[in-house]
């Protein structure tokens, strides 16, 4: 699978763990940066994250920033892209089932990295259910003008 993957200076050690975890499982990995632990801005690397998903440049995104929080608030700002932040296994899975979400966000400051890769490899294993739940990401997708609105009769 392509993932795109991006931090902000409080994620990059995590996001660092996470490149090579996901190589190691024959994952191509496109990191959006940045490239050291510098001081920067989590909004930009959530909008390069999410749009390369959105496009179709990759299958998944993860960000990693201090908490997953503001990560996932930027991201889901990008229409299409549904970005959530992950504190275990059980919120990896539904995301994915229920709610096909497309970027995992991480707390690199709030989460040990085995949780964080537990985690991202349920996230990217589960197949979203459709059914019932598909008209519901459809009406997500509506409220970000990600798809065309309801046509009333149809």
């Amino acid at each position: 699978m392509k993932i795109a993957i991006g931090s902000d200076h409080a994620g990059y050690s995590m996001k660092l763990e996470l490149v090579a975890h996901l190589k190691s499982q024959g994952h191509q990995v496109d990191d959006v940066g940045p490239y050291d632990d510098q001081r920067v801005d989590y909004p930009d690397f959530a909008r390069k994250v999410g749009e390369n998903v959105v496009k179709g440049l990759a299958q998944r995104g993860v960000l990693v920033c201090g908490s997953g929080i503001g990560m996932a608030m930027a991201a889901n700002k990008v229409p299409g892209c549904r970005a959530i932040t992950i504190h275990n296994c059980w919120e990896a899975e539904f995301s994915r089932r229920h709610n096909n979400a497309n970027v995992a966000c991480f707390g690199g400051r709030s989460m040990g990295p085995e949780v964080v890769k537990g985690a991202l490899d349920v996230f990217l294993a589960t197949e979203f259910e459709g059914g019932r739940h598909a008209d519901r990401v459809a009406k997500i997708s509506r409220l970000d003008g990600s798809a065309p609105p309801d046509i009333p009769g149809e």
